[in-house]
């Protein structure tokens, strides 16, 4: 029986080890063929009047920290400013966010500020969004955190590239670490995000043309928000959950790396628990908000996302954890495995194909396939990558009590941490 067991959870394992591989090497020739569009893109200019108008939300629940520098990077957006509003959306804050806020708005006409008052106020970034919809007037629709620093052209490029693909309902683009460089932590946050999420979103949209919108640096159609009704409020993961709505559409998600933000990530293990806790209960409360509807969807590609979800959650983690399971048991009382050498040496090439596939993306971008980096890879397969089992149990046990329970959603706000711009460290 065991080695049943020993041989299901290494058909998942591998499975998810080979799917990641493909996207990798989908990203991979994603960058290749991206430079001869990136050179078409510098080529375009457009008159300014041509320019939708773009509204960006930001949503902010006491980020003092933060959100000056937040602002300031918003004034230094390269886009026309009587085609752009900034709506800051105060929502409930206990600290020095809304004076903030407020002296900014006073003196810059197009940044505005919104407070949210009950018994709409703190209900999450979901209900902050939807608040500052309200208010907003652009045909396009921005949203970026409360720690986000866009770089100059971000805006320009996004508004580009929905203008220059009209099938597009929303376009998402690149974010990257900008206190990749303070600790081991946030280093192995600055791996996991160009390898994991900007590199598969590259590989995703080459090989299926779908990409999922991220929580920021991403612009969406005002017209398609005004046919959903705007963000699901239930949704912790409300960028998943945004995504499989726009797809049932008709329309699809493109990935567009030319925009680029720069964003704080957690600095301890505690606030990166809780936040990537809140992240997976998100994903898993959209595998059960659309597991059983498939067949009402109306664009049958969603259901490739959902069954991802579905299998990076449940399957691949419990493959995982059903085999460390076998192995701590093996050592205290023998099972008597017939796979013994077979499972070591899987164990062994997946290891090697985990360095690979990072080391692959981390060769895509300046200064990050170092040395350093490399002995950082090799500790990340047996910590960091180790930590996901744990934390994707204990969001599995939340979620499933919250739905027996029927407890109402609680959202955890990031914390953030005063720092020194490191950019030019971390690129």
């Amino acid at each position: 029986m065991a080695d049943l067991f020993i041989y299901i959870s290494l058909i998942f394992i591998w499975m998810m080890l080979f799917y990641h591989a493909f996207l990798m090497l989908g990203g991979y020739y994603h960058s290749l063929k991206y430079k001869n569009y990136k050179r078409r893109l510098n080529r375009l200019n457009l008159p300014e009047e041509e320019y939708p108008s773009v509204t960006i939300l930001i949503p902010a629940h006491n980020e003092e920290l933060v959100i000056e520098e937040t602002i300031q990077s918003m004034l230094r957006l390269d886009y026309p400013k009587d085609k752009l509003e900034v709506l800051i959306i105060n929502d409930n804050s206990s600290d020095q966010t809304g004076p903030i806020i407020d002296k900014y708005a006073k003196q810059y006409a197009f940044i505005r500020a919104v407070h949210t008052k009950p018994p709409f106020a703190g209900k999450g970034k979901s209900g902050a969004l939807n608040q500052g919809f309200k208010y907003s007037t652009g045909e396009i629709i921005a949203v970026y955190d409360a720690d986000n620093n866009p770089e100059p052209a971000a805006i320009r490029n996004l508004a580009l590239g929905l203008m220059k693909d009209r099938r597009a309902g929303a376009i998402v683009a690149k974010f990257r670490v900008v206190n990749a460089n303070k600790n081991l932590l946030t280093r192995l946050i600055n791996i996991e995000t160009l390898t994991f999420q900007w590199l598969a979103q590259a590989g995703r949209w080459l090989w299926f043309r779908m990409t999922t919108i991220p929580g920021t640096n991403f612009a969406i159609r005002r017209s398609i928000l005004e046919e959903l009704g705007g963000w699901d409020e239930k949704a912790l993961s409300e960028d998943t959950e945004l995504s499989i709505r726009v797809y049932n559409l008709g329309y699809y998600i493109r990935f567009f790396p030319e925009a680029v933000t720069w964003e704080q990530e957690p600095e301890n293990l505690r606030v990166w628990w809780r936040q990537r806790t809140r992240w997976a209960r998100g994903n898993i409360y959209v595998i059960l908000k659309y597991l059983f509807q498939t067949h009402k969807l109306k664009n049958k590609k969603v259901v490739i996302d959902i069954f991802y979800f579905l299998f990076t959650y449940f399957l691949f983690f419990g493959g995982v954890l059903l085999s460390h399971i076998i192995f701590i048991v093996n050592l205290v009382h023998d099972l008597k495995l017939s796979i013994g050498v077979v499972s070591y040496a899987l164990l062994i090439t997946g290891f090697l194909l985990f360095i690979t596939e990072i080391c692959l993306a981390l060769s895509m971008e300046q200064r990050q396939l170092t040395m350093k980096n490399f002995f950082i890879v090799l500790l990340m397969y047996f910590t960091y990558s180790q930590l996901w089992i744990f934390l994707v149990v204990r969001a599995s046990y939340l979620e499933l009590k919250r739905v027996l329970f029927k407890q109402e959603i609680t959202w955890y706000k990031t914390q953030r941490f005063k720092q020194l711009d490191q950019r030019k460290k971390s690129a």
